[in-house]
């Protein structure tokens, strides 16, 4: 059985009153560890990071259930088990340097910004990334710098990074995103068009080591087609 200590202390960061605690916390115990994740400093991050605040208010009452949710512009959030999973893979450590590609609405970057010393974000539309900006501000996440940016480019002027967290599949492995990795760094990245698998690529001093985990499926990546955004709306938080 998952058992958190500090059940106060993770309502006093999200909410004063934070009706969604047990919900939360059955979807961590339900839905992310009994299916394998067991970190304990990513299960913690599960937990204490309000899902229902990074959705519309339609939406909040389904935050915790165990699929994906609209959150405009053809966009979702990740399933909860998908993003635990992701976020494990990552192996991060607190004095880590990650760079996540599709802030979608902060979600993901609130859970990394748990277990990272800072989390640099690239979200391509302009509204989603405004919106993720002022929701992680709201909620006191200092250590999230977000960018409209072109996420193929990734965020080079940071680079490089102990992790990539890629949450839209491309077709193929974004080069900029390798060259952005650091030594020993890890990028955990969907990979495919119709059929995506989830790889685990680690850069070493003698090439990459791939893996490939798991079948998922991601929003297709398609910084390509807009390939001046990332020149015009270029803006760090």
């Amino acid at each position: 059985m998952v058992k958190f200590a500090n059940h106060s202390r993770a309502a006093k960061m999200t909410d004063p009153v934070d009706e969604f605690q047990s919900q939360r916390y059955q979807m961590v115990r339900q839905q992310i560890r009994a299916r394998g994740v067991m970190d304990k400093a990513v299960l913690k991050a599960m937990f204490m990071t309000p899902r229902h605040r990074f959705v519309d208010d339609s939406q909040a009452q389904f935050a915790y259930a165990d699929n994906p949710l609209p959150i405009g512009f053809g966009q979702t959030i990740s399933q909860p088990y998908i993003v635990a999973y992701m976020v494990e893979a990552a192996q991060i450590s607190p004095t880590d340097k990650v760079l996540e590609i599709g802030t979608g609405c902060g979600y993901e970057a609130a859970v990394l910004s748990q277990l990272a010393n800072v989390v640099y974000t690239v979200e391509i539309i302009p509204k989603l990334a405004e919106g993720a900006r002022q929701r992680l501000s709201q909620l006191g996440y200092a250590n999230v710098h977000v960018k409209i940016g072109n996420g193929y480019q990734g965020w080079v002027e940071h680079a490089p990074y102990n992790a990539i967290l890629v949450t839209a599949a491309p077709p193929k492995i974004p080069q900029a995103l390798i060259e952005q990795l650091a030594i020993k760094g890890r990028l955990i990245i969907p990979v495919g068009t119709w059929l995506q698998d989830l790889m685990v690529i680690t850069k070493t001093e003698n090439g990459l080591l791939k893996q490939i985990t798991i079948p998922v499926r991601f929003v297709p990546m398609t910084g390509k087609r807009f390939p001046k955004v990332a020149a015009e709306e270029d803006r760090d938080r």
